[in-house]
């Protein structure tokens, strides 16, 4: 059995680093190391991690996918699932002035139970895969309230409306009865928070809670645990990738890398004078998004006739008549949308989850049926398609031509397909291409998006993200397209791979002449990437101009409340206390 070690020693920064220990750390983590022992080799997952957590105080974990955060934090809860296994080191909680470690308690104890929910509060990354779908959020929260608080139904379901009040869940006598789907992304990250604080803990630790969330949400949960964190007293470990929320939210950080700490310091200090070169890449690569492309950079919009032409497109769902001629109720997710792309183009589509840009996406593809509008694709001077009136044969050749990279690069990939039968997969439909024809040309897409041709035979579980989200780019571009839509392409990646996505899907764009529509929710993405911006809201497309205008002069007070969301990668400057909010 080999062993698969990382290398690199931690550097301290800044005066936290050399300030003696807390006068009341609520836990101390001392050399802690985790080892999976695998089938062939044994992977060193955390090694020699310390750290300490203060009441009130909040302690930013960062780095790159892969680095050890989360798998750290669960180790303080004894929740690591098997092979895993605590080689080294101690995690002692100092809750009541009886210090425990935590690592010495047996598996399965009641006393790692008490300590779940109980000691340490846990917020996951995506709540709609923690929460119960076949239970409501009350009886799933007042189950938690009865186990570690020996309450009746009666005083835990008073409990838990309480809770929900204070995450601000509007009218919580009645949501206390709904189900996970009936609650929105915010909201279920809302009754998330609400479970993992009922037992009162000393600790909240929150992993990526608002990943998933746009900006004015996102906003709004950082907002509301730092209030809650406040309040209570607690000691608050955030673990994200988002260095712009770590400036934000931040008293200290601590850098991962390989599982290991490789900086640690103050947030002032790690963000205006970093000493590692991992830390300082990561930065580069925040503030690269965060001031946008230089204008020699910027493709200048073609004064030509649009490749692509939107007019008041609409979709509707519902409407329809139901018994005795009664009208059901009707919802415009796109309400009479207008816009121009042109040869050569980068538009972004950016607003809030729900607000239709998806929906929109889909449209234009024909993916989903338009209710009303029209939409006029020209693929050569003087040759006008009628996208709606396209007949089933007819819109597979529209379909090579505009294509669509997806969100998530783990779902879009079929697991049990090759990634030369992934890539080729379009050209074996289409009918076009054959044999070795084929391999070439697969290896000619991957050598493109920058990966090794001799890496087309693996399958997508062998790659990483960013390498997936590179063969997802592969496979649009397999049909040689004139527009790529690319929806949420980059959400699910961390901050130096999606600089490294976007510069590639630039290049690209140099070398095949393509257009873009940019849809995120991401805006310092879409500054960097696009040359104009359209704003959507309920549907509808508020504010469109210059990239360079929207997000920095915006004239819509729905804009301008999206911008001031954003969070700002500088500690000196923390941007979401002074939001600008919108009142509908």
């Amino acid at each position: 059995m080999t062993e698969v070690s990382a290398v690199g020693e931690i550097t301290r920064v800044g005066e936290t680093a050399q300030r003696p220990a807390s006068s009341d750390p609520v836990l101390s983590v001392e050399g802690l190391s985790l080892d999976f022992l695998l089938r062939r080799h044994i992977l060193h997952a955390v090694r020699n991690v310390s750290f300490t957590l203060e009441r009130g105080k909040t302690l930013c974990l960062v780095g790159e996918s892969g680095s050890g955060k989360s798998v750290t934090a669960r180790a303080l809860m004894r929740i690591v699932d098997k092979p895993g296994k605590i080689t080294g080191g101690k995690v002692v909680l100092n809750t009541d002035g009886n210090p425990v470690d935590v690592t010495a308690l047996p598996d399965g104890s009641k006393e790692i139970l008490k300590l779940r929910g109980g000691k340490i509060g846990l917020i996951f990354q995506e709540p709609m895969s923690s929460l119960s779908p076949v239970h409501t959020i009350g009886s799933q929260i007042i189950e938690v309230l009865r186990l570690h608080r020996a309450m009746s139904k009666k005083e835990a379901r008073a409990e838990t409306i309480e809770l929900l009040r204070q995450v601000e869940i509007s009218n919580p006598e009645e949501m206390i009865d709904r189900y996970t789907f009936e609650f929105s992304g915010g909201m279920r990250q809302r009754a998330m928070i609400a479970m993992a604080l009922a037992c009162d803990p000393d600790i909240l630790i929150a992993d990526e809670p608002t990943t998933a969330l746009d900006v004015t949400t996102q906003a709004d949960i950082l907002g509301l645990i730092k209030r809650l964190q406040t309040s209570r007293g607690m000691a608050l470990l955030l673990i994200t990738h988002d260095l712009g929320v770590v400036a934000e939210v931040a008293d200290e950080v601590a850098v991962m890398r390989y599982g290991r700490i490789v900086e640690m310091g103050d947030v002032d200090t790690i963000f205006h004078a970093p000493q590692h070169p991992y830390t300082k890449r990561l930065l580069a690569s925040t503030v690269k998004l965060e001031k946008g492309r230089a204008a020699s950079q910027s493709r200048p919009r073609a004064e030509t006739v649009p490749i692509l032409s939107v007019r008041d497109v609409t979709k509707v769902y519902g409407g329809a008549k139901e018994w005795f001629g009664k009208a059901a109720f009707a919802l415009k997710a796109v309400d009479s949308v207008s816009f121009d792309l042109h040869a050569g183009e980068n538009l972004g589509i950016v607003g809030e989850s729900g607000s239709g840009k998806t929906t929109l996406g889909r449209l234009i593809l024909r993916v989903t049926e338009p209710s009303e509008g029209a939409i006029i694709y020209r693929p050569e001077r003087g040759e006008e398609v009628d996208v709606r009136a396209l007949s089933k044969d007819k819109l597979r050749d529209f379909h090579r031509q505009v294509r669509l990279v997806f969100q998530d690069p783990f779902a879009s990939l079929n697991p049990r397909m090759t990634v030369k039968q992934v890539i080729a997969d379009p050209l074996v439909v289409s009918g076009g291409m054959t044999g070795k024809a084929i391999e070439e040309k697969v290896a000619h897409l991957l050598e493109l998006v920058g990966l090794d041709p001799l890496a087309m035979e693996r399958y997508p579980h062998a790659f990483s993200g960013g390498q997936r989200q590179r063969i997802g780019i592969a496979r649009a571009l397999a049909l040689d397209p004139k527009i790529i839509i690319a929806d949420e392409a980059t959400s699910a990646l961390d901050g130096s791979i999606r600089s490294q996505i976007l510069d590639l899907l630039l290049d690209i764009q140099r070398q095949l002449d393509l257009s873009y529509i940019f849809i995120s929710h991401d805006i310092s993405t879409v500054r960097y990437f696009c040359d104009r911006v359209a704003v959507m809201h309920k549907g509808k497309i508020v504010e469109l101009d210059t990239a360079e205008k929207i997000c920095t002069t915006p004239e819509e007070a729905y804009t301008k409340s999206l911008i001031s969301a954003v969070p700002s990668p500088d500690p000196r400057n923390k941007r979401m206390l002074h939001r600008h909010r919108f009142q509908a």
